[in-house]
């Protein structure tokens, strides 16, 4: 088979990662990867997509683990490879040969998460200074951790998305699928005070305000107004975490990790938790089940702490 019609099925995959799966930005770009490094791999061995056994596939993983990497990761690149595969034998009929490959068995780990008394700590560190920036800075960490929300869905939140007159925030998740999540009446009046004064003072000094798109979360880069970076809320976190004196190994996706483990040591349904976070699997959710007994004990006594 020659490359140009490998890159004509590599090209149809993609179109239909996009457009039928409707898979996020960066779920697209891994799947991408993976089926371009097995073709490359197939390639050097002379094979192609109609001949290579399942030997091959299992030789590319093989070669993989032989250079470090994780199960995590590999574990990643198999599903890439058994949805491409699929993907031929129902588009093309090409026989679909990942069919039997198995998932590397991979360790339960309990997501890293701040206790209910470091994110006390971590919110009351918020609270030090009113300045436009620091209240916008007050309410990302606030929305951040009442919604699970993942900080992409946050630093691409528009005004249009916030009901404030029902209390709830619409939020578009992973392949587009939307969800809508409770915001704890703190929470929204926090965020109606930021909509009403910081945030239009720091739109007045927007030059390309136009731009913006209704964006909630803005920041100055040079002489342009933008909305806030995933990078720059990593920045903000850091100063945080230093004021409140939490020394954890703590990153955005910490906060979405915390609410979750909280929630359900305080009672709440698994299949509630899936929903707030907008998880596809229930499987994906069920890790925070693995909690030290001695908490569990508490799950029948408390309720959300902060709701």
């Amino acid at each position: 088979m020659l490359m140009k019609e490998v890159d004509n099925y590599i090209s149809h995959f993609e179109t239909y990662l996009l457009t039928e799966k409707r898979v996020s930005k960066n779920t697209f770009s891994a799947y991408k990867k993976d089926v371009n490094q097995l073709a490359d791999f197939l390639k050097l061995e002379k094979k192609t997509l109609k001949n290579c056994t399942v030997k091959d596939l299992k030789n590319f993983l093989q070669k993989l683990k032989k250079e470090g990497l994780k199960a995590k990761t590999l574990s990643r690149k198999i599903s890439s490879i058994k949805l491409f595969f699929k993907f031929l034998n129902e588009r093309f009929n090409l026989k679909n040969r990942a069919e039997s490959l198995i998932f590397p068995k991979l360790e339960k780990i309990l997501p890293n998460y701040l206790t209910e008394q470091e994110i006390v700590r971590l919110l009351n560190s918020a609270d030090k200074t009113n300045t436009p920036k620091g209240v916008r800075n007050k309410v990302m960490l606030y929305l951040l951790y009442a919604t699970g929300m993942r900080v992409s869905e946050m630093v691409n939140l528009r005004i249009d998305q916030i009901q404030f007159d029902t209390g709830f925030i619409k939020l578009e998740g992973k392949g587009n699928k939307e969800r809508m999540v409770p915001l704890p009446k703190n929470v929204l009046k926090l965020l109606k005070y930021y909509v009403n004064g910081p945030y239009k003072e720091l739109l007045e000094t927007a030059g390309e305000s136009k731009n913006l798109k209704n964006f909630i979360f803005i920041s100055k880069y040079g002489q342009s107004i933008k909305p806030v970076t995933r990078q720059l809320f990593w920045l903000i976190l850091k100063k945080f975490l230093i004021l409140s004196k939490i020394s954890k190994k703590v990153s955005p996706h910490t906060l979405r990790h915390s609410l979750a483990t909280h929630l359900l040591k305080n009672g709440a349904n698994i299949r509630s938790i899936q929903v707030l976070l907008g998880h596809e699997q229930l499987t994906t959710v069920q890790i925070y089940t693995h909690l030290e007994n001695s908490q569990l004990r508490e799950v029948y006594d408390k309720k959300h702490p902060r709701a």
